[in-house]
């Protein structure tokens, strides 16, 4: 019995560490180039947020690339152009004037910017850099986020991070946007230099948050998720949250209409609203499934869908 409980073991873990997941973000991510290899610098990209989910979701055995814009792109929707080379540094000065249109980290080539906005660096994970990466395949997932500060009702037509998980959709990978109430933009050294700070503190949580919603999520059988539709994930506060396991999901809906009928886990034939849930005193996440092509909310049957698939980790609210 020990050894088919440790043959089980094993195959779970190898089974999940054959899921490949493009990383992205609207925040900016950038990476030393010539730089790092003049001064011998260990460093990757420079917002905390992306630098820690990158940590968490490589620690918990995923095979990770990121694809992130070279500087701060939040707001930027669904837009998209040609990338350029830099006419300016890029963030927090991880890189210099003049650097090329698309860069790697010397140290570490999985570590990627893309001087253009969300929805190329998410193009550019998913066309380029995941064939070479994943041996000649797709990702199985494109994880967007997680953003600084929620994005919540109306700001979901504007976020970056929901263009860049609507491009994924679009183009036939599952997607999730991820977004926290807690932080503000700064820079990946805070981890280690502030690890006690609110800044860095709410970073590991949630980025430890997104590793369990996905090891539920893409545990489920194919197809994650079904065509053209991705999700919006968004955390409150950490301020009274202070552990992952403080935290609750809950399926909501995007913006709210009376007159259509949700799926109905709770008895009610209408979800909440992700804002009205984040407003609430606890520790309450919120999920709501969107159609990539519109970012309005899903019908009830793909809500249902996710339903099913993430039912273990879903709760209802009084």
């Amino acid at each position: 019995m020990q050894f088919l409980a440790l043959v089980a073991l094993a195959c779970a873990v190898s089974a999940q560490t054959v899921n490949k997941i493009v990383l992205t973000n609207d925040d900016g991510c950038v990476a030393y180039l010539w730089l790092a290899s003049f001064f011998n610098l260990d460093v990757g990209w420079a917002v905390a947020q992306i630098r820690a989910q990158n940590d968490a979701l490589n620690a918990a055995g995923y095979n990770v690339v990121l694809s992130c814009p070279a500087n701060n792109e939040s707001g930027t929707g669904s837009s998209s152009e040609t990338p350029t080379t830099l006419e300016s540094p890029c963030e927090f000065d991880t890189c210099p004037t003049g650097s090329p249109a698309t860069g790697f980290n010397t140290t570490d080539p999985r570590l990627n910017y893309v001087n253009a906005f969300p929805v190329d660096a998410a193009r550019f994970g998913i066309q380029t850099l995941a064939p070479e990466f994943f041996n000649g395949s797709k990702p199985d997932f494109v994880v967007s986020g997680p953003n600084v500060g929620n994005n919540l009702g109306l700001a979901v037509l504007f976020s970056g991070t929901i263009g860049a998980a609507s491009e994924a959709a679009l183009e036939g990978i599952p997607s999730a946007a991820f977004s926290g109430a807690t932080g503000d933009e700064v820079s990946y050294t805070t981890l280690t230099t502030a690890p006690a700070s609110a800044d860095s503190e709410a970073a590991v949580i949630y980025s430890a948050l997104t590793v369990s919603f996905l090891d539920v999520l893409l545990a489920s059988s194919a197809p994650i998720l079904p065509s053209g539709i991705s999700l919006n994930v968004n955390y409150p506060s950490t301020t009274s949250c202070t552990s992952v396991s403080d935290f609750k999901f809950v399926l909501t809906r995007i913006f709210a209409d009376p007159f259509v009928t949700d799926v109905n886990p709770c008895g009610n034939p209408h979800l909440p609203t992700e804002s009205s849930v984040i407003s609430m005193a606890g520790c309450f996440a919120t999920v709501s499934v969107f159609d990539a092509s519109t970012k309005l909310d899903a019908n009830a049957a793909n809500q249902a869908i996710v339903l099913d698939k993430l039912a273990s980790i879903l709760t209802c609210i009084n």
